[in-house]
């Protein structure tokens, strides 16, 4: 693995330990549905930061297939869009924005 693509790796890897860590904070303090679905998909963020440094370099086996694709991989890219998505819902469906 080339330097440059070294160093993405532990600066997306710190930067988003930073995000999850604030993230788990606020949901330790919030019952608000909007921002628990902002939460989770924060986490599921990182678990496909976490997912793609083991694919790149070797530690996961191979996953499932789904069209030629990585189930897992189809998951932990489109999950964190969704939940980011249902807690905009969430927002509008109140009828006024706080």
């Amino acid at each position: 693995m080339p330097t440059a693509e070294l160093v993405m790796v532990v600066v997306k890897l710190s930067v988003g330990a930073i995000a999850t860590f604030l993230a788990i904070l606020l949901w330790a303090n919030t019952r608000d549905t909007a921002w628990m679905l902002m939460v989770i998909g924060v986490v599921v963020e990182y678990a496909k930061i976490m997912y793609t440094t083991f694919e790149a370099f070797g530690i996961l086996p191979v996953a499932p297939a789904l069209f030629g694709i990585p189930f897992v991989q189809i998951l932990v890219e489109n999950l964190p869009l969704v939940l980011f998505a249902a807690g905009f819902i969430v927002v509008l469906s109140r009828g006024r924005l706080h």
